[in-house]
C-alpha cells in the first residue's frame, strides 16, 4: 500500500490502544500491491477498529486481508480455529491446552495440620479424586462409576486446592506407617495419603506431582500475560525510574532506622538511670508479693509469723464446718473455683471462706494441697529427703520413731511449725474416720508425695512413693511422741 509516515503512526497508534494483542494482523504483500489506501478509507479503517473488541481487531476477516487479486499469497502466520470455528481469542481457545489430571481411587489419608494449627491424627479411608487442580476426598464412592461428585453422587468431605502445593515423602516421625505422602498447601495445611500398594502410591505420587508442577507453570505464564507492554522508550524510562527508586528507598529506611536507634537508646538510658529500687517499688504496692508458689521462710517472714496465715485460714475453717465431710482431702474440688480462689490469695483480696463463692468444702482442702504442692521447696526440704528415706527403713520401731523426730527437729523453724499445724489438724480429720471414711492410712497417700519429694526425681520414684507415705502414716500415728502433747 501506499501509505505516508504519517498514516502509519495513525495505525500504530490505534493498534497500542489493545491492551493483549497476541497476534498481529497479518497484511500480505503490501509493498508490491497497487492499491491505494486514501485518507477517507483510512479513517473509516480506524474507525471500525475502535469499535470492535481485541479478539475481534485481532481475528480479521478475509475482507480486511486487502491484497492484489493478480498475486499470489505468499507463505504467512496462519490462525487457528477449533472445531467450533471460534476465534482464537475465545476463552475456549488455546494454542496448546493442558490435559486435565483425573484420577480417583480408594486412599487412607489424615489431616495433620489445617489452617496452620496442628490438628490430631486421624487416619480415614476415602474416596479421592484429583479433578484438575483440586483433590476431593469422600467418605463412600457411591452409585455408579462414583468417581465425579455430585447429583446422586457421594459429597466431597472436603478438598485441597493444589495451587501453590508441595509433595515429598513423608518421614518417619511423620508417621511409622509404610508409603505415606506427605502434602502441604498454601493455606496451611498438611495432610498424610498412604497406600500398602507400591505401584498404586507411586502413581498417585507421580499425578500429584505433575498437576502441582503444571499448575505452578499456568501460574507463571499468568503472571507474565498481565504484564502490560508499552513502547520502547516509555519501558526504558519505567525501568530507570524503578531503578532509581530501589537505590533510594534503602537510603532512606536506613536513616530512618538509625534515627529510631537513637531515640529508643536514650529514653532507654534515661529510663535505667531513673528507675526505682525493688523495696521502693514493693513499698508503694506496685508489686505485691504472692503466697502461691513462694518461699515458706519469706512468706513467713514478710507476714511475721512462723505459720502462714492462709495455712490457718484453711485450716480453721475446715475444722469449723467440713469434719465430717466424706471423702475429705481425697475427693477433688472444682479446678476452676480453687484457682479463683488462689488468685484471690495472691492480689491480696479480703478472704472470707464463709462466702457462698467458697461453699464447696472440697475447694478449701484442695486449695491447701495446692499451697503445699506449689512450695518451691516442700515442707520435709531437699537436703533431708534421703535422710528421712533411711529413717524410716530402720527395722526396730521405736529406733525409727526416734530417727524421725530428730529429722523434724533438724528442719527451719517455719517448716517445723507448719508441719505441727497441719499435722495436728489431720490427726484430727482420722479421728472421725467412721464418719469421713479417712483413715491415716488414706490422708498418707494423698499428703505423701505433696509434702516429700526429691529434688530430682529418678528411676525410684514408686519406690519413694512408698516411702514418703509411710513417713507420714508413722507421723500421724506417732503424733504426740513426735511433738509433745500440745
Amino acid at each position: 500500500y501506499n501509505i505516508s509516515a504519517k498514516q502509519q503512526e495513525v495505525v500504530g497508534k490505534s493498534r497500542s490502544l489493545d491492551r493483549k494483542p497476541t497476534e498481529p494482523l497479518v497484511l500480505t504483500n503490501w509493498r508490491h500491491s497497487t492499491y491505494g489506501v486514501g485518507q477517507l478509507d483510512l479513517e473509516k479503517f480506524t474507525a471500525k477498529k475502535h469499535k470492535r473488541n481485541s479478539s475481534e481487531h485481532l481475528c480479521a476477516p478475509p475482507s480486511l486481508l486487502l491484497q492484489h487479486p493478480d498475486q499470489e499469497p505468499t507463505t504467512s502466520p496462519k490462525l487457528t480455529h477449533n472445531n467450533n470455528n471460534e476465534p482464537p481469542s475465545s476463552p475456549k481457545y488455546s494454542q496448546s491446552s493442558p490435559t486435565v489430571s483425573e484420577k480417583y481411587g480408594l486412599l487412607y489419608a489424615t489431616k495433620i495440620t489445617e489452617n496452620g494449627k496442628k490438628v490430631r491424627k486421624n487416619w480415614t479411608s476415602s474416596w479421592t479424586v484429583l479433578q484438575g487442580s483440586s483433590l476431593l476426598f469422600a467418605k463412600n464412592q457411591g452409585s455408579g462409576s462414583g468417581w465425579k461428585f455430585g447429583g446422586n453422587q457421594s459429597k466431597p468431605e472436603y478438598t485441597v486446592d493444589l495451587k501453590g502445593a508441595t509433595i515429598e515423602w513423608a518421614s518417619k516421625d511423620k508417621s511409622s506407617k509404610k508409603n505415606v505422602i506427605e502434602l502441604k498447601t498454601r493455606q496451611g495445611t498438611e495432610l498424610l495419603i498412604q497406600l500398602d500398594n507400591d505401584n498404586l502410591i507411586n502413581e498417585w505420587y507421580k499425578a500429584l506431582e505433575e498437576t502441582i508442577d503444571s499448575q505452578t507453570v499456568e501460574s507463571d505464564e499468568a503472571a507474565e500475560d498481565d504484564t502490560p507492554e508499552s513502547p520502547g522508550i516509555e519501558k526504558h524510562d519505567k525501568d530507570k525510574t524503578n531503578k532509581d527508586l530501589k537505590k533510594s528507598r534503602p537510603i532512606k529506611s536506613s536513616s530512618i532506622d538509625n534515627a529510631d536507634q537513637k531515640k529508643t537508646k536514650t529514653k532507654l538510658k534515661k529510663f535505667l538511670t531513673r528507675r526505682p529500687t525493688l523495696q521502693a517499688v514493693r513499698d508503694k504496692g506496685y508489686i505485691k508479693d504472692q503466697v502461691f508458689g513462694c518461699n515458706l521462710s519469706s512468706l513467713c517472714q514478710r507476714e511475721n509469723t512462723t505459720v502462714p496465715q492462709f495455712v490457718m485460714t484453711c485450716i480453721d475453717h475446715v475444722e469449723k464446718e467440713g469434719l465430717n465431710i466424706d471423702g475429705l482431702y481425697r475427693v477433688s474440688g472444682n479446678l476452676a473455683v480453687i484457682q479463683k480462689l488462689r488468685f484471690a490469695v495472691n492480689h491480696d483480696e479480703k478472704l472470707d471462706l464463709n462466702d457462698s463463692k467458697w461453699e464447696d468444702i472440697n475447694v478449701i482442702t484442695g486449695a491447701l494441697k495446692m499451697f503445699f504442692r506449689e512450695l518451691p521447696e516442700p515442707l520435709f526440704t531437699y537436703h533431708l529427703f534421703n535422710d528421712f528415706i533411711n529413717a524410716i527403713k530402720i527395722p526396730d520401731y521405736k529406733n525409727r520413731i526416734q530417727g524421725i523426730t530428730e529429722l523434724i527437729r533438724l528442719l527451719p523453724k517455719p517448716n517445723h511449725d507448719t508441719m505441727q499445724v497441719l499435722f495436728k489438724h489431720l490427726v484430727k480429720v482420722i479421728a472421725r474416720s467412721e464418719v469421713n471414711r479417712m483413715t491415716s492410712q488414706s490422708v498418707a497417700i494423698v499428703f505423701g508425695p505433696t509434702l516429700l519429694r526429691p529434688e530430682k526425681e529418678t528411676g525410684n520414684i514408686a519406690v519413694h512413693m512408698v516411702y514418703q507415705n509411710q513417713i507420714v502414716e508413722l507421723i500421724l500415728s506417732e503424733y504426740d511422741t513426735i511433738f509433745g502433747r500440745s
